[in-house]
């Protein structure tokens, strides 16, 4: 069973936005896979996701408010095959936490995704207008799409 998890800086907008839109498309096609998300920092612990995130989710089909925030731990490099992070300051904060090479093998930016080797980011909407929070949407659709299409050949290929 593979096992994917989303970083980002607070786990209250990015990581659980891309958490919820992978775990339904894993439940549509009937995959064997587990998807969680935690941030770098330790401010949401406990909380919900951002309530502009929450509304752009709900509009988009994919609702994520029984999500809760956490903090990524250095035992989540045993519990998951993919540490799928949302820029490079993610990145850097996850791999300082890493071991050995296995660990560090296992971080990815989200947008290398869509955008194979650029190393882009995804934008933080957090402290921008509304609009930012449905191009994130947007960008992490895209790139679950990609996750999907691979789970989806990884099965296939079983």
């Amino acid at each position: 069973m593979m096992k994917i998890l989303m970083v980002c800086l607070g786990n209250i907008c990015r990581s659980p936005m891309a958490d919820g839109l992978m775990r339904k498309k894993v439940a549509d096609n009937n995959l064997d896979v587990v998807v969680d998300s935690a941030g770098t920092g330790d401010w949401h612990v406990g909380d919900q996701p951002d309530p502009r995130m929450m509304e752009t989710a709900k509009r988009n089909g994919v609702p994520i408010d029984e999500l809760r925030g956490r903090q990524f731990k250095v035992a989540d490099f045993d519990e998951f095959d993919r540490i799928i992070v949302m820029d490079k300051s993610n990145f850097d904060n996850v791999r300082k936490l890493s071991r050995d090479e296995n660990d560090t093998q296992k971080i990815e930016l989200f947008l290398n995704l869509t955008h194979p080797g650029k190393d882009l980011e995804v934008p933080d909407p957090y402290f921008g207008g509304d609009e930012g929070f449905q191009d994130v949407f947007e960008m992490l659709d895209a790139g679950t799409d990609v996750i999907l299409k691979e789970l989806k050949e990884r099965k296939d290929n079983e």
